[in-house]
């Protein structure tokens, strides 16, 4: 029996604090970025190396988790990879070295992986299509809460004295463990059995379908190469953030790490906003695929002012270029996971697993040449301004490839 009414939006919530623990053990690294080069006497080029192995890592896992998804009952392969990944943030605050602290990486970005096709997979059997932008939307807005904590977590825990952001690490990872006991006390693995679907005009129902002809479909490659250019995105936004404050912009560790939080909290009204607005539009009778598709265009415009990035020094318009650009680049991703969610369900998590594998396959390069080009040029500037493109692009292919929708869908 499926989850009722209002216990589905309880288990979303639960999915909301996954994602920010998610983050949290991710950002830790972002966070302490300046320290940890300093102490290890790292460049730019180690740090992306750092995000590379961790976002390689993620695309393996992506793919062995999104097969496990659609095979192994959900309340427990997702408090499987909670409890894996907390405890490689949690050995992240033991690294003594590059090579030790890259490894902790890599085992978290495996194990982080396996987040998004439960995630996902819940949130289709947990909700009907029109009631997915929303719950995507909290899914994806948790990212943004746990962001929102880590850097007042680090400012908290980070004192003058060398290696005191390893305490961070080891406390942000033991909160995954207090996630899975409320994760079994309020989840039973009935609440994953879908309730039956009323087929949709614009997508055909086609019973029994195989992987492979899912795999082939057009817009299996739109789903493809849209997650690869968003998430590329996303990962260089967040990831080189706190560096181009400091060192590109000349503020201050406390000046950098409040604002990101505060950037993180306008990413999070993004997300939010944009689950919500399109959920409002399909209740209000526009098509659900036309709903999705213009909200989507209006946050890649938003992400699209990094262009004005380099003519802006330190100070207040270059703070708030900053906050509508974060605002565009995660509000994408629900609109993005909701399309995900019209291909066949009884493949939804390979379907995430295999995107997973397209976005982490191509944003590790990214970070790479991001790292490369700031220690070449000495500016973050052009890479920024570049990176917010990219949802511009991923939108030309939503339009010209998804297909036509149906004015009757409902």
């Amino acid at each position: 029996m499926s989850a009722s009414a209002s216990r589905k939006w309880w288990i979303c919530g639960l999915l909301l604090l996954a994602s920010a623990i998610n983050y949290m053990d991710r950002q830790t690294l972002a966070n302490a970025a300046v320290r940890i080069k300093r102490e290890m006497e790292l460049n730019n080029e180690h740090y992306g190396n750092f995000e590379a192995g961790f976002g390689w890592a993620f695309a393996i896992g992506s793919i062995v988790f999104g097969i496990l998804a659609d095979r192994v009952p959900l309340r427990w392969l997702y408090a499987a990879v909670v409890a894996l990944w907390s405890g490689a943030g949690i050995a992240a605050g033991f690294a003594t070295d590059y090579n030790s602290l890259l490894l902790c990486r890599i085992f978290l970005g495996f194990f982080e992986a396996g987040h998004w096709p439960c995630g996902v997979k819940a949130t289709r059997a947990l909700l009907e299509p029109r009631d997915r932008s929303l719950g995507n939307g909290l899914l994806q807005s948790g990212t943004s809460i746990g962001a929102v904590i880590t850097p007042l977590v680090l400012r908290f825990m980070m004192t003058e004295e060398a290696g005191s952001w390893r305490w961070a690490f080891q406390v942000v990872g033991a909160i995954g463990f207090l996630w899975l006991i409320a994760w079994f006390l309020l989840v039973r693995r009935a609440d994953f059995v879908p309730a039956a679907e009323t087929p949709r005009a614009d997508v055909p129902a086609v019973p029994g379908i195989a992987w492979w002809q899912v795999l082939l479909s057009r817009r299996m490659a739109v789903v493809l190469a849209v997650i690869a250019l968003i998430n590329t995105t996303w990962q260089i936004l967040r990831a080189w953030l706190t560096l181009f404050l400091q060192n590109g912009r000349g503020y201050t560790e406390s000046e950098a790490l409040y604002f990101n939080s505060v950037w993180f909290a306008f990413t999070d009204v993004g997300c939010l906003g944009a689950g919500a607005l399109a959920f409002w539009l399909s209740r209000r009778g526009m098509d659900v695929t036309r709903s999705r598709l213009l909200v989507f265009g209006g946050c890649a415009a938003l992400c699209a002012v990094t262009l004005a990035l380099p003519y802006l020094p330190k100070g207040w318009p270059l703070l708030a270029v900053l906050l509508i650009a974060g605002a565009g680049a995660l509000g994408v991703f629900p609109l993005y996971h909701a399309f995900t969610q019209d291909l066949p369900g009884s493949h939804q998590g390979k379907v995430t697993g295999v995107a997973g594998v397209a976005a982490w396959g191509f944003s590790p390069l990214a970070q790479r040449e991001f790292g490369k080009l700031v220690d070449r040029t000495g500016s973050f500037d052009a890479g920024l301004a570049l990176a917010g493109v990219l949802p511009l692009i991923a939108l030309l292919c939503l339009v010209l490839f998804w297909g036509k929708a149906n004015p009757n869908t409902a």
